[in-house]
């Protein structure tokens, strides 16, 4: 025998027996372990500091009564995929669901902009066929000069993108035109590995499930799409109320605060 099989042998031998499958391991049912399984979602750091305070800030801003002159708007964005149909889908019929062909075209990339104001019930959404620091700042000053020019001052919650600052401002318009855009916001962003703080991402969220589980070829009629999803669920003032609190905070995830 082989020193390496003479090994194996060994540590197969008694007192040092083979690992089997896990549904021949004593106490452990096939339905403990899921290894094919797996759930993806965003988990904060432990006693980190900058995490409590970017959280208890943005929890203070929802906190705050409804004004007019002031709104809490909140804003978010995701990539999608334009995916169009090789073959025309077979439509639905008595006992019978519809089909479609798991061949798609692609036909590019685009992003999409979120905006929701959570206690007037209203939001915007739009297509873009990027997401740079120019599309950004384009939105802003759309949020600013025509969703709500007679605002005083628009407070902004949103996460920590890149591109998610004044400076982009800077970038897309003459000085004196950001200067007087950047004035008018008040910008809180969610911390790093939080974004469940922003209600913008739980519009997202319900947009994806009831809008966009289907493929759109184009980013017009993507456009089209969207506006109507946000014209219905305007037109019942669905609002957002935000009721965890900075006491929840301290209490139920206190893990998340440096030990004192």
């Amino acid at each position: 025998m082989e020193p390496a099989a003479a090994g194996e042998a060994r540590r197969a031998g008694p007192g040092h027996p083979r690992p089997g499958p896990l549904h021949h391991r004593p106490g452990v049912k096939k339905t403990q372990l899921r290894p094919h399984l797996r759930k993806c979602w965003t988990i904060p750091p432990k006693a980190s500091a900058q995490f409590a305070a970017a959280m208890e800030d943005v929890l203070a801003v929802y906190a705050r009564p409804y004004d007019p002159r002031r709104p809490v708007v909140c804003m978010d964005e995701k990539p999608y995929q334009l995916l169009g149909h090789v073959r025309d889908p077979i439509p639905a019929a008595p006992r019978r669901d519809r089909r479609e062909d798991s061949e798609y075209l692609r036909h590019g990339t685009c992003s999409i902009f979120c905006w929701v104001e959570p206690l007037a019930g209203w939001r915007r959404i739009d297509a873009r066929p990027r997401r740079t620091r120019i599309d950004w700042a384009g939105q802003v000053r759309h949020l600013l000069t025509q969703d709500y020019p007679d605002a005083d001052q628009v407070i902004l919650v949103m996460d920590n993108l890149n591109t998610h600052n004044t400076a982009s401002l800077y970038e897309a318009f003459p000085p004196q035109e950001a200067f007087a855009l950047a004035q008018r916001l008040e910008i809180h962003h969610t911390p790093k590995h939080g974004s469940w703080l922003n209600i913008a991402e739980i519009e997202l969220s319900a947009l994806t499930r009831q809008c966009l589980d289907r493929r759109i070829h184009d980013l017009d009629l993507l456009n089209t799409e969207l506006a109507a999803w946000a014209d219905t669920v305007n037109t019942v003032q669905r609002q957002v109320r935000w009721h965890f609190t900075t006491d929840d905070a301290r209490t139920q995830l206190r893990h998340l605060y440096p030990k004192h």
